[in-house]
């Protein structure tokens, strides 16, 4: 086999192969111990979603990000540039409250790029956690959120329907605001019962019972029914405070200064009660008693 130079060449190849790569990942190895790849910063900034940058931060803050997550992150990548876990490194930002997404990139030499998508406020949760306009529950500072809280909309419903609730509420904001109400409250019973309040100037405000929704158009056919009345309604009545549509062909309404009218009261006619109908018999009234004494007939 040694006498064969083909076979000699092939083994020399071999070996100067497994030189050079040794070499090269021994050069790898010690190139990326140098200072110059041991991770200085981190850059913090907005997300890029389908082409738009999100608005600026209102509620994330970025000093007191860097003070908090920097050092630890740093530390836990062992300060090297090729070998930080960025995975880790996600996870960590994304604990940050206001924070709903983070990505995570290496920027040559020695820098990470955290951008982030800041939560965005849709309403407010009936145990005390914020609604995002995913229809997701976060936790948040309310304190940090009070510039949104004066009219965030409050919803409630069973666990798990969160992000139904949610895309109810933009129904509902989208159809009434031909009536030029926006909702204020949307509730989804234990029962699966739709029910929104909105602020009409009145002390309780106007509560729209819309009951289940039995298939997809029953919620939306029910409104079309409300629109389509409320001309004529808040004509008689300007300030109802409650709508029950749970009717098939109708609805019921509670309004400021509606009364129902009684018998004997000025202005109503009472009702007539009807006639007894006349048989040619003689009446209980006209039937004699059986104690009474018959009149005799004089022939």
């Amino acid at each position: 086999m040694w006498d064969s130079p083909r076979v000699i060449n092939l083994v020399a190849l071999v070996i100067a192969t497994i030189a050079l790569l040794a070499f090269a990942a021994g050069s790898a190895a010690w190139a990326s111990r140098r200072p110059m790849f041991t991770l200085k910063s981190i850059r913090i900034e907005p997300m890029v979603i389908e082409g738009v940058t999100t608005p600026a931060f209102r509620h994330v803050n970025i000093p007191a990000i860097r003070q908090a997550q920097s050092p630890s992150v740093l530390a836990s990548a062992s300060g090297n540039f090729f070998t930080v876990n960025l995975e880790a490194v996600r996870r960590a930002f994304e604990t940050v409250a206001w924070v709903r997404r983070a990505q995570v990139r290496r920027e040559w030499p020695n820098r990470l790029v955290v951008t982030i998508e800041e939560q965005q406020v849709l309403g407010a949760w009936d145990d005390g956690r914020f609604v995002n306009t995913f229809g997701e529950l976060f936790t948040a500072n309310a304190a940090e959120a009070e510039e949104d809280a004066r009219a965030l909309p409050e919803f409630a419903g069973p666990e798990g329907s969160e992000r139904d609730v949610a895309s109810r509420y933009l129904d509902f904001k989208s159809w009434f605001a031909r009536l030029s109400l926006v909702p204020d409250q949307v509730t989804l019973s234990p029962r699966y019962a739709w029910s929104v309040h909105f602020d009409n100037g009145t002390e309780s405000g106007l509560t729209v019972d819309l009951g289940r929704e039995r298939d997809g158009n029953t919620v939306p056919e029910r409104v079309v029914r409300m629109i389509n009345a409320w001309g004529e309604l808040t004509a008689r009545w300007p300030k109802p405070t409650l709508i029950d549509l749970r009717y098939p062909n109708g609805f019921a309404l509670r309004a400021e200064g509606l009364r129902l009218a009684e018998e004997g009261k000025p202005g109503v006619r009472p009702v007539a009660r009807p006639a007894a109908r006349r048989t040619g018999k003689p009446s209980a009234a006209q039937k004699p008693r059986p104690n009474q004494s018959q009149p005799k007939v004089q022939r």
